[in-house]
């Protein structure tokens, strides 16, 4: 199934501009250590893309509905190895914010087109399967980039941008296997689908800020609970990461039991581990917590992703996913912003975990009582599909 795996791949290259430079990321401040205001830039560097592609992502959606899903993914595959690949001769961390930018729009298509296409070439349990899969492997690539990532970096600060030309190689044979879906069979252009997604994705900007907060935040939890050493604490990641691929990997199998119960299910483990780990005082404890919390997340997202995507007719699909996309990224980018805020609001690190545990919590208790989210199967066969 070539197409698949290619989709699978693209999926991949937001995450690796997400986590290959945390790693060079202390290297890149001592190269600019002369430029005003590095320590603020810096950090941006890695977390301006997941801003662009949640301002970006609906705007590929648009573009995907109206010309051409298959393109538009070739050409932002061709794109991100472009400017990704553009700090390897870049001498000034202005213009290397601006390439990461650029970087961020053509993930915001990628990640688009990605799941438009496995959405409009599947339908019923199989769509829901490669859903759930696409989560799996991006959780595995993360971890598998960030070790990759700081192996490279002991070569230079530059050295990972090479791995961004790995798109356009892709791009190629995506070119030859990929093929786009039969256009709609009505000729007036469909409306946006405001209504149908309202609801999803501002549940999905909760979920995406849950999701996001071990990722940013385990580290600095492990550091202050006396755990320094970066191997155990990469150990303790990667485990982590390994929870939260067992969730993806099963979606499939829950994916009957309805968003609804997947929901509160969700939200309610993800907020009890989240306040375990604020209430520990051992490191195993700690660690149960984020285990607790990454399983629970590697099932949210396939499941809201389902929950928005799985009944839009092809006509709007395209839209569609680019407002779920756009609604997680910025879910994603708020998580950091937001532990920043409560951290100096409370006094501790601990404390603003808790904070967001409790929201989670709360989302699973609108969720069953407020919130009108839908009681049938995951799996089951979207109204209309594409010819």
């Amino acid at each position: 199934m070539p197409q698949l795996i290619l989709l699978l791949i693209g999926s991949c290259m937001p995450v690796l501009g997400a986590v290959l430079l945390s790693p060079v990321l202390p290297r890149i401040s001592q190269h600019f250590a002369a430029t005003p205001g590095v320590d603020v830039l810096v950090p941006v560097i890695l977390s301006v893309p997941a801003l662009f592609i949640a301002l970006g992502a609906p705007f590929a959606g648009a573009i995907a509905d109206k010309f051409d899903r298959k393109r538009l993914l070739i050409a932002a595959m061709v794109g991100y190895a472009i400017f990704g690949t553009a700090p390897l001769y870049l001498d000034s961390i202005q213009a290397i914010l601006a390439s990461r930018v650029l970087v961020g729009v053509c993930e915001a298509a990628i990640m688009t087109c990605c799941t438009t296409l496995i959405s409009d070439y599947w339908s019923g349990p199989l769509r829901v399967r490669y859903l759930g899969l696409q989560t799996l492997v991006a959780t595995v690539a993360a971890t598998a980039f960030f070790a990759l990532g700081g192996l490279l970096g002991a070569d230079g600060w530059r050295t990972p941008f090479w791995l961004y030309a790995a798109a356009a190689l892709a791009a190629i044979p995506m070119a030859v296997l990929l093929w786009q879906p039969a256009a709609s069979h009505h000729k007036e252009r469909s409306p946006w689908p405001w209504r149908i997604l309202a609801l999803p994705c501002l549940v999905t900007i909760g979920g995406g800020v849950v999701f996001y907060t071990l990722i940013v935040q385990l580290s600095y939890v492990l550091d202050d609970a006396g755990v320094s050493d970066t191997a155990a604490i990469g150990g303790i990641t990667a485990l982590v990461s390994l929870a939260t691929a067992i969730g993806a990997g099963l979606f499939a199998k829950v994916s009957a039991r309805g968003a609804r119960t997947l929901l509160i299910a969700e939200f309610v483990v993800s907020g009890l581990g989240l306040l375990l780990i604020f209430m520990a005082q051992a490191v195993p404890l700690i660690i149960a917590g984020a285990v607790l919390t990454g399983f629970a997340t590697g099932v949210l997202l396939p499941t809201l992703l389902t929950w928005a995507v799985n009944k839009l007719p092809f006509a709007q699909r395209g839209r569609g996913t680019g407002l779920w996309t756009g609604a997680l990224f910025l879910g994603e980018f708020l998580s950091p912003l937001l532990v920043s805020a409560l951290t100096a609001a409370t006094g501790g690190l601990g404390l603003s975990l808790a904070v967001i545990g409790v929201a989670s919590l709360v989302l699973a208790i609108l969720t069953a009582t407020i919130l009108t989210v839908p009681t049938e199967p995951l799996n089951a066969p979207a109204a209309q599909e594409a010819s």
